[in-house]
């Protein structure tokens, strides 16, 4: 078993784009594992919250102007870059519209796996994940609003249960039992990352499979959306960088570049249908979702083999 999960962690960019391809030509695969994301993005978090305790989430919050900026850099010039792409690939209408939402939306759920991944703060990053998505109800519409002259309706009550019984919960049961058990949980280190990068694969099968006959119906056009999803990704990863200008500890500058370059794609698809906006508006993120799966591994095995990080464990 130990030496399965290794291979799938170590093969993670490969195994990425096979499940991709498999989504797509199998959709009924991720259709039915569809109902279980809500679970898979839990397990997902506590697995990651297991690799480190409550000190290190005390010293996140010592330090408040990291999250300031986080928040600056996610939903500022995120937002803008999203309206720039859409204009640039697609003009006016929904899909340049989709794309605006796209930039403007928190963090994926999934960042800190990367962070872990690429030997980065995890703390620091399920700290600025947490705080981000849960303030996105109130500044998503607002963004979007000024940028789009489109009204979102959110549904903030089924937002803050998400974000309740998929990160904050599985989050606290993760610290705890790394802080009041470390001996224990401490025991199986190497084996946190490998099984995230399972979870991850599983949750990319469901996010490509129900969304396989729109991807495909595109048709060649479908390359024009994901080349569009592909530069807010990158633009992302740019955008993390600046944060060097005020984080000098590498590990934590990882932890900016996925905050920042990773978006939670399904919050797109909820406030589309409770503002009874045309559903082509959400197909941006469900490309976005895509590239940024199989991106993300790309980056967290280049920033892992690279500096002294290489060699240090998970935090």
């Amino acid at each position: 078993m130990q030496k399965a999960l290794t291979f799938v962690e170590n093969n993670l960019l490969l195994l990425a784009v096979a499940t991709a391809a498999l989504g797509l030509l199998v959709p009924s695969i991720g259709i039915v594992l569809e109902a279980g994301i809500s679970p898979l993005l839990a397990a997902l978090m506590l697995v990651i919250s297991l690799t480190f305790d409550a000190h290190a989430v005390k010293l996140v919050f010592r330090k408040p102007s990291r999250q300031i900026w986080a928040l600056g850099l996610v939903y500022g010039p995120m937002s803008l870059a999203g309206w720039l792409t859409g204009r640039l690939f697609f003009g006016t209408g929904n899909l340049a519209a989709g794309q605006t939402l796209v930039g403007t939306l928190p963090t994926d759920v999934s960042a800190p796996l990367l962070v872990l991944l690429a030997r980065g703060n995890v703390a620091l990053a399920a700290v600025l994940n947490a705080v981000n998505t849960a303030l996105s109800p109130f500044i998503v519409p607002f963004l979007f609003l000024a940028l789009t002259g489109i009204q979102l309706q959110v549904p903030v009550g089924a937002v803050v249960l998400e974000l309740v019984l998929v990160v904050l919960v599985p989050t606290i049961v993760g610290v705890y039992l790394r802080t009041r058990y470390l001996k224990a949980v401490s025991r199986y280190d190497s084996v946190y990352p490998s099984l995230g990068s399972v979870l991850y694969l599983l949750l990319l099968l469901a996010v490509i499979g129900p969304n396989a006959e729109t991807v495909l119906g595109y048709g060649w056009y479908a390359i024009v959306i994901a080349l569009a999803a592909l530069s807010l990704n990158l633009i992302g990863y740019a955008v993390g960088y600046v944060s060097k200008v005020f984080v000098a500890d590498r590990e934590e500058l990882i932890a900016y570049l996925f905050t920042v370059s990773k978006k939670e794609f399904s919050i797109a698809a909820a406030f589309v249908v409770a503002s009874g906006l045309p559903s082509e508006i959400a197909v941006p993120a469900a490309f976005f979702a895509v590239i940024q799966m199989i991106t993300s591994p790309i980056a967290a095995k280049i920033l892992a083999s690279r500096g002294p990080a290489a060699a240090a464990a998970p935090h």
